[in-house]
């Protein structure tokens, strides 16, 4: 496996997947893709309908559950389109089929694309989301949530002036929905920086990547930074022109990637040759 790490293998990913010398199992960390959408760019890559997408993605997923490690996770970026009016379900009939083959469905992010594609359709607004699924293999797994968290904000300085805290924020309130829900304002006092939402918002990108459905940096580097540590092995079976490589190895990580078209993996080959000298130039800069 050894000589395969840092390299993106050319080729069909389900049939590199099955490949036991590439991949053992339980030897990746975390596995983090966009695959081809259904219905959408067959002119660019292969890709297929909304009918078979389910049944060629479970073959796939279920080498992915092979070669994840037990505390790993999988990320799985995709969205539904709009035919003849309505949204194809088949996002949604993956996630219950990929429930049914034995993955836990952890989360659901949205990753909220703040330059999304301007326009008009009949109906409906512009489209400025896409699902970001985290799954694993069971209920413990690694998750390091201070590299991803954020600043608390100015409001924890209105309400804790002066380290001054009411007594109303000292006791424990629950939800009046009867929810069970409850909360206690002064746990937060003195804390600098809070867990984030579910909602990522990120850039989307379009051009120098020269891949029309390249996902930005940030959004590998994201779970990257929660799901694993330095030297983990980050795998990407759709790497496309290498975004998640570069996310890897600008944090640290090891990555793997597979690619069915020659001109993607040259670009992607190229990208990581680029970071990899800025990588150069800032470990000499020390």
């Amino acid at each position: 496996m050894e000589k395969y790490i840092n390299k993106i293998q050319k080729g069909d990913a389900l049939k590199k997947l099955k490949n036991r010398n590439i991949f053992p199992d339980e030897s990746i960390d975390l596995i983090i893709t966009s695959p081809p959408y259904a219905d959408k760019r067959s002119d660019q890559y292969p890709t297929k309908t909304s009918k078979e997408y389910v049944h060629w993605f479970r073959k796939i997923s279920k080498q992915c559950h092979r070669i994840l490690k037990p505390k790993g996770s999988f990320i799985l970026n995709i969205k539904e389109h709009v035919k003849d009016y309505q949204r194809q379900p088949y996002t949604y009939n993956l996630v219950l089929d990929l429930i049914r083959t034995g993955w836990l469905w952890r989360e659901e992010y949205c990753w909220y694309k703040k330059t999304a594609f301007p326009g008009s359709w009949p109906g409906r607004f512009r489209d400025t989301w896409e699902r970001v699924y985290h799954f694993s293999k069971q209920k413990d797994i690694e998750f390091f949530r201070e590299p991803v968290q954020v600043p608390i904000g100015d409001w924890a300085k209105k309400r804790f002036n002066n380290d001054q805290v009411s007594n109303h924020d000292k006791k424990r309130h629950f939800s009046n929905t009867g929810s069970g829900l409850s909360r206690q304002v002064d746990n937060w006092q003195n804390k600098e920086y809070v867990d984030p939402h579910n909602v990522l918002e990120l850039v989307s990108v379009t051009n120098n990547t020269n891949h029309s459905a390249a996902f930005p940096v940030e959004l590998p580097e994201w779970f990257i930074k929660l799901l694993t540590e330095e030297n983990d092995i980050v795998l990407d079976p759709f790497m496309g022109s290498g975004t998640t490589a570069i996310a890897a190895l600008s944090n640290g990580r090891k990555y793997m990637g597979i690619e069915i078209e020659s001109k993607y993996v040259d670009i992607a080959e190229e990208r990581i040759k680029e970071e990899n000298k800025k990588l150069d130039v800032r470990i000499t800069d020390r």
